[in-house]
């Protein structure tokens, strides 16, 4: 029998792919998606269990649910994803309303699972984290124009502060030829931005090949008709060798935009947080990267507030920041998460004192950023069109500078269309957007 059923995909962009994998299970078995859970027959939330604000965000939308179920206007509540996977004992028990806790080897069970809630079973479902990556189609979620692309699951850095290889599992790599095959796929859907996506991807291949084989598969990528962009998220320092960084600098369809989260600059910090790496490969790395690949943008992650992180380890993080002037940051007040060992380090500083260094480095990043869009000023880039806004009367866009839903947007006037790529000429910086006009054409 067919069902109503809705979904809320929450946290990162591998789980939203999960959620899209999830839709695509149920649309074949003949259900019927909807965007609104009230009425539904089911809705699935799909969490994040990573930190706590993910948490908290995950359990708001699971009571939403309950509220709307305890009214009579949504039927069954089905959690999947990191939060059942991390709390796999105490889910069921401690949010009662739940009607089934999927854990993240599951994603594949999911019209199972659907059948069973809705003949009256409670179902819990944990099956092992360490499988190969399931090969599932999708409903793609995200666009016009671009999608992410998942080229591994899990994680094997074991950072100290990180509970996702625990949640997640160890790395395993897609087999290339899948990957590529779902590239043209997404490529024969009108995708012209593909999203490179793993926890890791620079350890691309490393377990399925004996080799890291991202570069490789850059290239093979890059071949695909239809392809404009190509996007990487995320590369850790450590193994960016100069095949890689050839290929990126080489290869015009690679934005020249690359996501390389760090965590921290302090040698101490750094080894006590397990990274692979110290303070001086980092700032060897980043010269060789901008020497190599003009136009480069970098974004990074950092965390302030580390177990050990004194006045002079933050102080000489701020120090780097200035030096490297890093395009992109996302910042963090350190939470030590339950089970990992970070969180039973001595010398944490306190939660007020990590949230005001992480306030201070948004402060000194919100100046390197405004130096960096002052110089577009003028400037001809190329512009995905997404969207048009009637209250603004502009066309929204991202630059190569900009990944979505975690950087900037361009408006611009002009002839264009959702999906299209533009020169757009920057005349106007305004509350951290850029504003132009379609390059030949009068504003």
């Amino acid at each position: 029998m067919p069902y109503k059923i809705g979904i809320i995909s929450l946290g990162c962009a591998k789980n939203l792919i999960n959620s899209e994998q999830m839709l695509w299970l149920l649309s074949e078995a003949g259900h019927e998606i909807t965007a609104d859970p009230r009425g539904a027959d089911a809705v699935i939330v799909n969490t994040c269990g990573f930190i706590d604000s993910a948490k908290s965000e995950a359990i708001d939308n699971i009571l939403d649910m309950a509220e709307l179920k305890n009214s009579g206007e949504l039927g069954k509540i089905i959690v999947t994803g990191c939060l059942p996977q991390r709390y796999r004992k105490e889910i069921m028990s401690e949010l009662p309303e739940i009607d089934a806790a999927v854990g993240v080897g599951n994603f594949d069970d999911i019209v199972d699972v659907v059948e069973r809630v809705m003949a009256g079973e409670r179902v819990e479902l944990f099956g092992s984290n360490n499988i190969p990556v399931e090969e599932t189609g999708r409903i793609l979620s995200t666009g016009p124009a671009w999608a992410y692309i998942k080229i591994a699951e899990g994680c094997s850095n074991c950072c100290a502060f990180c509970a996702i290889p625990a949640i997640r599992g160890p790395y395993r790599s897609r087999p290339m030829e899948n990957i590529v095959a779902e590239a043209r796929e997404l490529a024969a859907q009108g995708v012209r931005e593909l999203i490179v996506i793993a926890q890791d991807i620079t350890r691309y291949g490393k377990d399925l090949y004996g080799k890291y084989s991202l570069a490789e598969l850059i290239r093979e990528l890059a071949k695909i008709d239809g392809i404009h962009w190509i996007r990487l998220h995320y590369l850790y320092p450590d193994v960016m060798d100069d095949e890689l960084i050839d290929t990126i600098a080489g290869e015009p369809k690679v934005v020249k935009y690359l996501d390389i989260p760090i965590q921290h600059i302090n040698d101490t910090i750094l080894k006590r947080m397990n990274r692979h790496g110290d303070g001086q490969l980092i700032r060897e790395l980043f010269k060789k990267l901008r020497e190599r690949i003009p136009g480069l943008v970098i974004r990074t992650s950092l965390i302030a507030g580390l177990p050990g992180e004194g006045e002079a380890e933050f102080e000489e993080l701020c120090e780097f920041l200035r030096e490297a002037k890093i395009e992109r940051a996302g910042v963090f007040p350190f939470s030590p998460e339950e089970g990992t060992p970070a969180a039973k380090m001595p010398d944490i500083p306190d939660s007020e004192t990590a949230q005001r260094r992480a306030e201070l480095i948004m402060e000194l990043q919100d100046g390197i950023m405004d130096g960096f869009y002052s110089k577009l000023l003028g400037k001809t880039i190329e512009v995905l069109c997404e969207d048009y806004d009637e209250d603004t009367q502009t066309w929204v866009g991202r630059s190569w500078a900009d990944s979505p839903d975690i950087d900037g947007i361009v408006r611009f006037c002009g002839d264009c269309a959702p999906g299209e790529f533009a020169m757009v000429e920057i005349n106007e910086i305004s509350d951290g957007e850029l504003f132009g006009t379609v390059a030949g054409e009068e504003e």
